[in-house]
């Protein structure tokens, strides 16, 4: 529900830029996305982690940490339903899937929620991201491949042992199904990516070959 409302303030409100709030056909206008904080161009793959590739747009510092809170945990009442956030952060994205190597995926999924989390929240921050990305650049995409089994504490402040042993066994993919040999993995914020690694471990056993993690923003310990 919150997705639907989101979308028809966005439908019904005048373009602006999701940044500076001024006219713009673009989300973003020409001066903001210069002046938007990003990270280096590249794509990696870091060591062990499962993954064919990670691409990051954005530091998950500043401004940007800012508007990542707003998404994820949006105010209550008419203020929460502002689409500036998922308009941002969905340009950030689009623009971090540019940085993969030109082989498009035969699927693109998200980092699921667990149930009782999904409940607590009431929408899916990364599967609302993933779908959008997938639309904008026609590919296709499933909320349902992957499912989470546990519902364990978050991972905000837990050391990178920690990390790993509280998304270990977290995982799996739905009813048995195979799974593509290319996958991209969305997520929005990767810090040690222990999950991303989890998950893509999941992913390879059900038949992925590749497995390239997109993700908004990665936190200054970016190793994985």
């Amino acid at each position: 529900m919150r997705e639907f409302l989101s979308s028809l303030l966005d439908l019904l409100l005048p373009p602006v830029c999701a940044r500076c709030r001024v006219a713009s056909e673009s989300p973003l206008c020409a001066r903001c996305a210069r002046e938007l904080p990003r990270l280096e161009p590249g794509c990696i793959a870091p060591a062990g982690s499962g993954l064919t590739a990670l691409a990051v747009e954005a530091p998950y510092e500043g401004e940007i940490e800012s508007v990542v809170r707003r998404y994820k945990y949006p105010a209550s009442g008419i203020l929460g339903l502002d689409p500036a956030p998922q308009a941002l952060l969905s340009v950030l994205l689009r623009d971090a899937a540019a940085r993969v190597p030109p082989r498009v995926p035969d699927l693109v999924v998200a980092v699921p929620q667990h149930p009782r989390g999904l409940r607590r929240r009431g929408f899916d921050p990364a599967g609302i991201l993933a779908r959008r990305l997938a639309s904008e650049i026609g590919l296709r995409f499933s909320a349902r491949a992957l499912v989470r089994l546990r519902d364990g504490p978050s991972q905000t402040g837990l050391s990178r042992l920690a990390r790993r042993a509280n998304v270990a066994g977290a995982f799996a993919v739905a009813g048995g199904r195979r799974i593509p040999a290319r996958i991209w993995l969305v997520d929005d914020v990767v810090t040690t990516g222990a999950t991303l690694r989890e998950v893509a471990r999941m992913l390879r056993r059900a038949g992925a070959r590749e497995v390239t993690g997109v993700c908004v923003a990665r936190t200054p310990d970016r190793s994985a």
